[in-house]
This record gives structure tokens, sequence and C-alpha cells, in this order.
């Protein structure tokens, strides 16, 4: 049986994306092929970051038993661990779980994608700031659907010049949901919600991570 690496599992809130506010339970897993500047869970990336060895059967038992209906899969990069597909489809199969998975856009989404039951992507675009942005996979854009989210975090006011470029270029706008989300601490939200005005950047929202604001932005589990 698939076994993965689980550094942690909760239940919170969603801080960000379409169910924002919304409870959800969380399972990170350890490991992430990306250094972004602004990584806040790089302690789970580390080769000694401690972790818990998990089944597909007891991932899935610790979900149903929260009784949660939103599950996000985040890390660290979840679609790099071996068997990913396997578990998504034991969670796919229950009709009452909603599964998200957070991927960072450098991993190819196609063998994902092609499921007969699909997650929804939460999908990064890695902008100036990150330091990443030559490590996009742009074949990912042709598959995204109404069900899936394109996530822009900038730093910077060139950051969203070039966000603006790339939902142009693969018009994304009334494909995907679109986000513009700051770097805590980089970038004041009043100076993103003014570039949203001057760009008439309809259908764009901007998030802020509400579990940055409910406790404090280094807490974990939450």
């Amino acid at each position: 049986m698939a076994q993965f690496q689980v550094v942690e599992k909760f239940v919170s809130i969603n801080g960000e994306a379409r169910r924002a506010g919304e409870l959800a339970v969380f399972i990170r897993f350890k490991g992430c092929n990306l250094h972004c500047a602004y990584c806040d869970t790089k302690w789970a990336n580390q080769k000694d970051a401690p972790f818990t060895i998990m089944t597909e059967d007891e991932i899935y038992d610790y979900i149903h038993e929260t009784g949660v209906r939103n599950v996000t899969l985040t890390g660290g990069e979840p679609l790099l661990r071996e068997h990913m597909d396997e578990l998504l489809e034991k969670l796919l199969s229950d009709p009452f779980l909603r599964v998200e998975i957070e991927t960072n856009g450098s991993v190819d989404l196609t063998p994902f994608a092609k499921m007969k039951q699909r997650p929804s992507f939460t999908m990064d675009y890695k902008l100036g700031y990150s330091g990443m942005e030559a490590k996009m996979c742009l074949s990912n854009f042709s598959l995204l659907t109404k069900e899936d989210t394109v996530k822009f975090v900038v730093g910077s006011v060139s950051d969203m010049e070039k966000a603006v470029k790339v939902i142009d270029k693969y018009q994304l706008l009334n494909r995907v949901a679109i986000y513009f989300s700051p770097v805590f601490g980089a970038i004041e939200p009043e100076v993103m919600v003014n570039f949203l005005v001057e760009h008439k950047l309809n259908d764009v929202r901007m998030q802020l991570q509400l579990h940055k604001f409910i406790w404090n932005p280094e807490k974990k589990g939450v």
C-alpha cells in the first residue's frame, strides 16, 4: 500500500482562494522542488523535517473522522509525491469530499487532469519576486477549467503588471478563478486595490491570507 510523508494534518479554515473562511482539513506533504523567496513553509521542505508515515487508508480515515468536507492537499509540492494518483482516486471516490490540491505551477498537471474524477487545482504562477518564475510549466494553463484557480502571489507592482500579461496571453479570464495575493509584509493591500481599479481588472479577486490575521503569521497548524 502507498505510503506518504505527512508533516502536518489539521482542521482549520481555508485562509485563501475560493473557499476562504470555510472549514477545511489540511494534509501537508513533505518536500518541494522550488525555493520561493517568500515561502512560509520552508521548514516542511527541509531534509530533516519531522514527518509521519501515513498510508492512503490512514489519510482517508483521518479526513473522514474530522467530518469536514473541504480537503486541501498541500506542501511542499504534493504532486511530486509518489502514488498521489492513488490517494486522489480514494478521496475522490467519496462524494461527500471536495478535494483541492495546492500546486506550485512547476509540475505537469496532465496525469492528474486526465483522471476520471479529478480534483480542483489551485495553481500558483510564480512571479519575479519569488525568484522561481523560470520554473513554471506553462502548458498547464490549457488543462485548467472553471473548477480551478490560478493564484498570483505578488510582492510588487511589477509583479502585478506581469500577472496581467499572463492573464491576457493565456486568456484566463472567465476560464478559471483568478486571485492576487500579497506577499505578507512586502506590499500594501491598498496598492493592490488601486492597481485593480486603474487596470479595470474585472473578475480578478484580491485576497488576504486570513490565517495570518487571525493567528500569529508564523503559527503552524492553522
